[in-house]
Parts: structure tokens; sequence; C-alpha cells
């Protein structure tokens, strides 16, 4: 809905742009965790996830009118990508690497599902749900209990949270 408003105002206002990075962010770190596991499903759902992020951020960035912050946020995510790999490929030692990962995912992941409830605040003061998307909460419901399902079905305990 925040692409398609974007694209039928040519206009970012009202639009955040860190849900767009983290999301970017998390399909990366976990493309990664799917990429030392061997896992298809999360490579391939993760793949889509981050062009699809990646996507957006570009979108975002040709209609903002302060291009600056998005570019200068956007190679923070890229520093902290470079050396989130650089850090799970040289110091973190082969036999546990794909533990260290999946735990920083499942945090990660975690933290940023909880992220919306820093409005839930406004939305008891206000009394009114207008600053939540009911689609996309009923979506994340989803694709949350997927994931679950699919972790307890592979007995993987980073998918499964």
């Amino acid at each position: 809905s925040d692409l398609r408003q974007m694209l039928a105002t040519k206009s970012v206002e009202n639009i955040q742009f860190l849900p767009f990075l983290t999301t970017d962010a998390n399909n990366l770190s976990w493309l990664g965790y799917g990429c030392l596991k061997g896992d298809g499903t999360v490579i391939t759902v993760n793949a889509i996830g981050a062009a699809l992020q990646t996507l957006y951020i570009l979108v975002y960035l040709y209609y903002s009118p302060a291009k600056r912050p998005v570019l200068l946020q956007v190679l923070l995510l890229l520093a902290v990508v470079v050396t989130g790999c650089g850090y799970f490929t040289i110091l973190v030692d082969t036999g546990t690497r794909l533990a260290h990962l999946g735990l920083f995912c499942s945090v990660f992941t975690v933290s940023m599902y909880l992220s919306p409830l820093a409005d839930l605040a406004k939305v008891i003061r206000s009394k009114s749900t207008q600053c939540l998307s009911f689609p996309l909460t009923v979506t994340t419901l989803v694709a949350s209990s997927s994931w679950t399902l699919y972790g307890l079905q592979l007995h993987d305990p980073y998918i499964t949270v």
C-alpha cells in the first residue's frame, strides 16, 4: 500500500522510510542464513523480499525531496551488512557460524516485529487504530505463523522464533 501511495501521489509524505530499510536488512540477513544452511525456501523467499524492499527503497529515494538523509541511511545499512558478512565470515568459526547467524536473525526479526508496538501508546491515548494497518497486521500474522510452522517442521529453532 505504501508503494501504491508513493506512485499515485508521486510523494513520500506520511510514509516512513525506516520500515523499508529494516525489512531489507532483515531479508538480507535471512538470505545469508538460508545460503549458509542451504535451504532453498529461505533463500527464495528472502531473495524476493530483499529485491522488493530494494525496489521500495529506490522508489522512496526517487520521490523523496531530501535525498541525502535517505542515501546516508542506505549507506549505513550497506555498511552494517558488509560488516556483518565480514564478522560471520572471518571472526566466527565455521562450526558455530550458522547458530550465531540464526540467533542474530531471530533477535533482529523479533525486534522488527515488536517495533510497531511503539505506536500502541498512541493508539491507547487517541483511542483510534487509524495509525495501524489492518491488512499489514493480518499479513504479518499469517507470514509469522507460516515461518513458525516451517521452523517446527525443520526443527530449526531460529526460523521457529
